[in-house]
């Protein structure tokens, strides 16, 4: 390490810039050709046409015209590959359990554990979403007052239910999504609200476990019309508030958490900094009992095998089934997987979708993979696991909480302003400059790691920040009000 670059693995043949860098300057013993700008890339040695370039010891591209030692290494010589480098670190082992093992949850009869006390009220389709606004706007202001136990009443809406097929993948993810939603132990009462004549109609919502002395379903067309709808859903939601604000926190087990990571807007940072030291919290999570769950598909494209190598063979075999399935999504729809990163990710210094992709799996620290998951399927198993979900953040997010998660940390290089009720979301900045410009966003900065500070320091303080959000602890982005519009299912096949 110096202060002007990284170089971050014995065999990669480039570093990357911690400071924008003047052409004709001499670091790691080569002279820079040209400037290189803050978080990108240049080479340590001539690399030929067609050769691969490595970067966290992993093949990163390869190179699309001739490279010079001290060259910029970016979109205009570096392309895909389809070749692999070997994983030579240590993988599939955890650090002796943390000392902290608890924090203060809402226990639910299920034995799930809500980081949260919301009461949701869930659209079965897109032409309930206004009435469904108008209910939660209407609970808020004439229930919330009377019940200060509860966090605040929530419209979970979306644009789909209706104008689709009533089987399939799409129909059956959006399915499985409400219905997580449902049983979500951040929510402490339910009310799902149809129009009546669509597709996805609500008697697939029957009250499943605790919840069921918290939970309604009614059709806007049964009760009178939209205002009609809001008067009645306010005297369904009067008792199960009451229940609701009975709800006390107590001390628990940290397998009650159930951690969804995400990573958005990300740079050339981020795979050195906020990825890794959140994979070092996720690592202190499971060795304390918790589960994580790592997720967006298109984005591990191109580091599957160090998932797949430290997974069985079964769960090994789903991550190769789940890649060859977004091949042949990608190409029906006329895209390819390196369609990433986007353009602001290559102004911080990405390159190809194998960087970003390398970068991303490091939120996954070194635990084992214990179980691949469909989007949205309940996660049933403690530990590191993963769940299908495109690269989208709102639609992996939305997955993740269906699937269980209570609580969402979610890395960003670029300035990703995010949240998403009813989980509570921490937003983890991967360099200085970002926290500073945004600190009303950012929940922690993890700059510091390329000053020296360790990541397994950055990854301890990202750990005591997720166990004081689950206990109650404001993010961000609840403080500012995010979370009403981010519940995004994925949308799957076409629209009828």
């Amino acid at each position: 390490m110096s202060q002007d670059y990284l170089h971050l693995n014995a065999r990669d043949n480039v570093a990357v810039a911690l400071r924008e860098l003047a052409a004709g300057a001499t670091l790691a013993g080569v002279t820079l050709k040209s400037s290189i700008p803050n978080g990108h890339k240049f080479a340590l040695v001539d690399v030929a046409q067609g050769q691969p370039v490595l970067k966290y010891g992993q093949v990163i591209g390869q190179a699309t015209h001739p490279i010079a030692a001290g060259d910029h290494v970016h979109s205009h010589n570096l392309g895909m590959a389809e070749m692999r480098a070997g994983d030579t670190s240590e993988r599939g082992h955890l650090p002796e359990p943390p000392a902290r093992r608890t924090f203060d949850g809402y226990l639910r009869p299920n034995g799930k554990v809500g980081t949260r006390n919301f009461i949701g009220i869930l659209a079965s389709v897109n032409c309930s979403t206004t009435v469904c606004n108008a209910i939660a706007a209407a609970a808020n202001r004439e229930l919330l007052p009377r019940f200060p136990g509860i966090d605040g009443f929530t419209a979970i809406i979306h644009d789909q239910g209706c104008g689709m097929a009533n089987r399939g993948e799409g129909f059956e993810a959006l399915v499985r999504t409400l219905k997580g939603y449902r049983d979500h132990p951040n929510f402490g009462g339910v009310l799902i609200v149809g129009l009546g004549c669509e597709v996805n109609q609500l008697t697939l919502y029957k009250p499943d476990g605790w919840t069921r002395e918290r939970f309604a379903t009614f059709n806007i067309q049964e009760v009178g019309g939209s205002s009609s709808a809001v008067k009645r859903a306010v005297e369904i939601l009067t008792p199960i508030a009451e229940a609701a604000n009975q709800d006390k926190r107590t001390e628990v087990p940290v397998s009650g958490l159930v951690l969804g990571m995400q990573c958005g807007g990300s740079d050339g940072y981020s795979g050195i900094t906020a990825n890794p030291a959140l994979g070092v919290a996720s690592d202190m999570l499971v060795a304390a009992g918790g589960t994580s769950i790592l997720s967006e598909t298109p984005e591990i494209y191109g580091a599957e095998h160090l998932l797949i190598q430290r997974a069985d063979p079964q769960t090994g075999q789903q991550i190769r089934d789940m890649i060859d399935w977004w091949r042949s999504y990608a190409a029906r729809s006329g895209a390819e997987l390196d369609n990433n990163p986007s353009p602001g990710n290559k102004r911080g210094g990405l390159t190809t979708i194998l960087e970003k992709s390398l970068g991303a799996v490091a939120k996954g620290g070194s635990a084992p993979l214990t179980a691949a998951y469909a989007y949205s399927q309940p996660v049933d198993k403690t530990g590191f696991v993963y769940m299908d979900s495109p690269g989208y953040d709102p639609v992996a997010a939305t997955g993740q909480i269906a699937s269980g998660a209570n609580l969402i940390a979610f890395t960003t290089g670029r300035g990703s302003c995010f949240g998403s009720k009813p989980a509570p979301s921490i937003k983890l900045a991967s360099n200085s400059a970002l926290y500073a410009s945004m600190t009303e966003d950012m929940d922690i900065n993890c700059g510091p790691v390329v000053d020296g500070v360790s990541l397994t320091e950055m990854g301890a303080q990202i750990y005591d920040l997720l166990l004081d959000t689950a206990s109650g602890k404001q993010t961000k982005s609840e403080i500012f009000g995010y979370g009403d519009n981010e519940f995004v299912p994925w949308k799957i096949g076409a629209t009828l």
